[in-house]
């Protein structure tokens, strides 16, 4: 049997990010496709050589592409993913799925109905230490949670005049600092605790600057820079996240803790091999070693120990998980669809409330 066949429309960052995953998990980049030729042939250049520049119709209507990677901008998450499953091809998609949350429910009911794999890279799930946090909080050994808080924080817009397309509520969405990377720290939080948020209280602040947008002197748009969310869960704890993209020094700092009535959990992404678990009786810090992980976190890809492991590996699980699921083998831990509306789910709750200032149920 030949090696997957698989596509990547977006030649940005994430669009490269996605070609080495799809590399490390066996599949052949058959094209690229951006929004111009001279873009894709550049990446095919840098991050393809494999494959060779292609119109998206071409992509689509190619036999052999099995797997089509969705690396675009979010305004055009909605449509490319649409073309995608209608012309029968299993899709990897970027979050959010769409600019809100009715176009985010149509395309999982799309995908729903077609039958084709539909995935949402929601990688923070395949660090090794986040898979033992989960079996280490889903077996009791936590004990009864009681309290789940964290922050995910940034600095990519700490400096006044940074400015990508991001900002752009056009293109971004209506929320931008939470549906980016909010949703992410949601998402792992309830994947390991296996609670649900059910009510949200939240604040969200635009810092002030001036940018140049558009060939203007000031940009128009006011998507938030910063949200602060309380919250409560389906099985009785309460927390709160703090989100900021203008927080000089953290790069990409996404942590969580977990405090159960007999220990505490505490996972940093910044230093992803280890794992923080306290009791009143002591503190300890377990290291990614598989020999001693529980067989949920020792499943996943795992370097010998001391070979520190990052984003890009778990990045290439998750595209590896994605692969097992179009050949008939699914995993549990794949994000799929579904998983991205119940983001836009939160999202949606997090920016009600922030606009009327109260506490605000998340649908089911």
């Amino acid at each position: 049997m030949g090696r997957l066949g698989v596509g990547i429309i977006g030649t940005g960052m994430i669009g490269q990010v996605h070609a080495d995953a799809a590399r490390r998990s066996g599949a052949l980049i058959i094209g690229v496709s951006g929004s111009s030729v001279d873009s894709a042939q550049a990446a095919v250049e840098a991050w393809a050589s494999e494959g060779r520049a292609m119109q998206v119709e071409e992509m689509l209507s190619d036999p052999v592409v099995s797997v089509v990677h969705l690396c675009v901008p979010n305004h055009l998450h909605e449509a490319f993913a649409t073309r995608v499953l209608e012309a029968g091809k299993h899709v990897v998609c970027e979050k959010p799925l769409s600019l809100d949350l009715a176009g985010a429910r149509r395309m999982t009911e799309l995908a729903g109905r077609s039958g084709l794999v539909a995935a949402v890279p929601f990688i923070y799930r395949y660090h090794p230490l986040v898979a033992e946090a989960r079996s280490r909080t889903r077996t009791g050994n936590v004990g009864d949670v009681r309290l789940i808080h964290g922050s995910y924080l940034q600095d990519w817009l700490s400096d006044p005049a940074a400015h990508n397309w991001r900002v752009d509520a056009a293109r971004g969405g209506a929320s931008r600092a939470f549906a980016d990377i909010g949703s992410h720290w949601c998402d792992v939080v309830e994947w390991v605790s296996g609670h649900r948020l059910t009510e949200v209280q939240a604040m969200t602040q635009t810092v002030p600057r001036d940018r140049i947008a558009a060939g203007t002197a000031q940009d128009p748009t006011r998507t938030e820079d910063i949200a602060c969310v309380n919250f409560r869960t389906d099985k009785g704890a309460v927390g709160t996240v703090v989100v900021s993209q203008v927080s000089p020094g953290r790069k990409n700092r996404l942590w969580f803790e977990i405090s159960g009535t007999e220990s505490g959990i505490s996972f940093d992404q910044e230093q992803p091999e280890g794992l923080w678990v306290g009791s009143r009786s002591g503190i300890q810090t377990v290291l990614r070693d598989p020999a001693f992980l529980s067989p949920e976190a020792a499943a996943l890809p795992n370097l010998p120990p001391g070979h520190a492991q990052g984003y890009n590996d778990c990045f290439a699980a998750f595209v590896m998980d994605v692969y097992a699921a179009v050949a008939g083998r699914s995993e549990e831990r794949m994000p799929t669809f579904s998983d991205g509306v119940r983001a836009a789910v939160i999202t949606d709750a997090v920016l009600t409330s922030a606009q009327k200032n109260s506490w605000v149920d998340v649908q089911h």
